[in-house]
């Protein structure tokens, strides 16, 4: 009977010191509900044709972590972003901050695109101070799709151009 009753107690402390010190309640711990909503349920994942000359692509990373971000914008003849897509390798918050960006961008100009900022992003997840490089890496994507939209938009006018001349 004592025995059984060690081996119990045994088992009932290393399963306490596994929750106590289970990396995985850790991080869900720490991760707000907007997160999980977006990293469960992610908005706008998949891809644009990247050779159209009304889409944007961007692509950034950050290193020191190895999240790796693609946003693509598709713009309409008015200047209206009316799609936008997402891959992202990483975390949770790179993935939460991705799918909230690409919400973000649809149905503004690219303009009011451009004003989107990192701490909006990492304010509405409330992402720690640990993950804000995922919310600073959602901006970079978005500047560089509308970078690389606004760049095609040169390259088309001056086609147009060449074409008349």
């Amino acid at each position: 009977m004592a025995a059984v009753y060690l081996r119990n107690s045994a088992s009932s402390l290393l399963l306490f010191s596994r929750r106590l010190f289970s990396p995985q309640l850790t991080v869900l711990c720490s991760y707000h509900e907007k997160v999980v909503d977006h990293y469960e349920n992610p908005r706008n994942v998949g891809s644009l044709d990247k050779n159209s000359k009304n889409v944007g692509t961007g692509l950034v990373g950050a290193p020191a972590c190895g999240d790796v971000m693609k946003l693509q914008i598709q713009v309409d003849d008015t200047g209206k972003i009316v799609d936008a897509r997402f891959k992202t390798f990483g975390c949770g918050s790179a993935i939460a901050s991705s799918s909230l960006a690409t919400e973000w961008v649809k149905g503004k100009s690219v303009d009011e695109a451009l004003k989107i900022k990192n701490t909006d992003i990492a304010k509405e997840l409330c992402l720690p101070p640990v993950k804000l490089h995922c919310s600073m890496l959602a901006e970079d994507a978005i500047k560089a799709a509308l970078s690389d939209y606004r760049l095609k938009q040169q390259e088309k006018k001056e086609e147009r151009v060449q074409a008349t001349n």
